[in-house]
């Protein structure tokens, strides 16, 4: 186990984060600042892994996947996976709390859906594989299928869902057989942390999990390493392609979880109250931070403009405040590269032509710091516009008119992005039709969310490979073929 308890000392104002245990491993010499988004002020130091930390724990990790495929240990995953559940649930306030602060979510999000949603996950993979056998008869009777892990699993997560990215890596992994090295956003860092307290809480053995807190140049120290075995990204789709080229100079496989600029589309019988509340919602959730968000709203012409309204009413309702306060408000965006992302999408759209119907640019008023954005409405986008293209990450939903269902299909897959779609109407079978016609990895109709185990994961610029459930498990698994038993 690589990480214990993470101690806080104050010092003028700011907690300094030094982490210590046995093993734990990072640079002294390169620290990094972590600033509340709430208050764009310094709250925590962090220090930073090196070289030499990413080669010892790949080798520890490698050393101990080793004699786990020789059986040289004893070693039960899905003990130490019911074990972890009971130490999160323990542990749900502080991680919340932790949360809140690092990354900006409300925390009555925090605690609900961000933390809840990983034990959710954690719980889904438990059940799921204890349920799945390693090893399949097939036809002829003397021949085998196994599922063997790939070995060696590099993790690397982003900051918008912190907890609950780590949770599906993690959990997949280790239920696979997989030795884990988690590099976590340094935004979502210290959930990580805490994450590992429970790792070792639940009886995981030095080797089986360690974490490296850094950057992105930590992350690269790791996919370049040639004793991976396999990697897992969630993140930028630009970075997910330096990862897979980096990779594939190993030959390593890679897992990779991207961006998106999902489609929702309502056609013209749907119930447009609900499609439009719950659209916005789904736009807007987690200050936008989502890589399912759906922030394309694709509307049938006669229902069109009666959309438009609604959305912008809609969005007028939704308020930005102290993530720290109970209630169901929205909390900032994660830091100020993303802030000023968000700020030129959003001026970008206007400079395109499109009509902005709320919000727009600057900070939602009355607040004076933090980087709390407008929920932000346009309409009349064309997929000539950079808003109809691009990933925006913040609460910015934009509306476009469609003459039939051919051309909502059209401009659903108009998109360079294939992770996630939506589609409202009161037809089931006009709607499942639209969604059999949709180049994504999801679709969900009429609100209903993906069942638990479901696999989640895109196509095209989205990544490829598949997370949650059993899907993710296999994902870290290699299949042996015995013939002559």
């Amino acid at each position: 186990m690589c990480m214990t308890t993470a101690q806080r000392v104050a010092r003028q104002g700011r907690d300094l984060v030094y982490p210590t245990g046995s093993g734990w491993q990072a640079g002294e010499t390169r620290l990094i600042d972590l600033i509340d988004p709430a208050t764009e002020c310094c709250w925590a130091r962090l220090p930073m892994a090196d070289a030499a930390d990413v080669d010892q724990a790949v080798a520890k990790a490698k050393a101990f996947s080793h004699s786990l495929y020789l059986g040289q240990v004893d070693h039960d995953p899905l003990g130490i996976l019911a074990r972890l559940i009971e130490e999160i649930s323990a542990r749900r306030e502080e991680f919340a709390t932790v949360i809140s602060r690092e990354m900006g979510a409300p925390i009555d999000f925090a605690r609900s859906k961000q933390v809840d949603a990983a034990i959710g996950h954690l719980q889904v993979i438990l059940a799921e594989a204890t349920a799945a056998a390693q090893e399949v008869l097939t036809h002829p009777p003397a021949h085998a299928v196994r599922y063997e892990a790939l070995g060696v699993a590099a993790l690397i997560t982003p900051w918008n869902w912190p907890l609950n990215q780590v949770a599906l890596k993690v959990g997949a992994a280790l239920a696979a057989g997989c030795t884990m090295i988690l590099k976590p956003s340094e935004h979502g860092a210290l959930s990580a942390m805490l994450f590992a307290d429970c790792m070792a809480a639940a009886g995981a053995p030095d080797g089986l999990f360690s974490v490296l807190i850094g950057d992105g140049a930590v992350g690269e120290m790791l996919v370049q390493q040639a004793e991976v075995d396999v990697i897992s990204f969630t993140g930028s789709t630009e970075v997910g392609r330096q990862i897979a080229a980096t990779a594939g100079r190993n030959l390593t496989p890679v897992l990779l979880e991207l961006g998106g600029k999902s489609a929702n589309i309502l056609l013209q019988d749907c119930d447009v109250e609900t499609a439009v509340k719950q659209g916005v919602a789904h736009c807007f959730r987690n200050a936008g931070q989502s890589c399912n968000a759906a922030s394309r709203m694709l509307v049938a012409r006669p229902i069109y403009e009666s959309v438009v309204t609604r959305a912008a009413a809609e969005a007028a309702e939704y308020i930005f405040a102290d993530p720290k306060a109970s209630g169901p408000h929205q909390g900032p965006l994660v830091n100020r590269a993303q802030w000023d992302h968000v700020q030129r999408c959003i001026q970008n759209a206007v400079t395109d032509g499109a009509r902005l119907v709320a919000g727009g640019a600057g900070r939602f008023d009355p607040l004076q710091v933090g980087y709390f954005p407008k929920p932000t409405v346009f309409a009349d986008v064309t997929p000539k516009m950079r808003l109809f293209r691009e990933e925006v990450f913040g609460p910015v939903l934009s509306i476009t008119p469609f003459d039939d269902i051919d051309h909502a299909i059209a401009l659903a897959n108009a998109s360079a992005y294939g992770l996630a779609a939506y589609v409202q109407s009161s037809d089931g079978k006009a709607a499942a039709s639209v969604a059999r016609q949709l180049a994504v990895g999801m679709v969900q109709i009429n609100g209903n969310s993906r069942a638990a185990g479901a696999p989640f994961g895109g196509r095209k610029a989205s990544g490829y490979g598949r997370e949650a459930g059993l899907w993710g498990v296999r994902a870290f698994q290699t299949v042996k073929s015995v013939s002559g038993l």
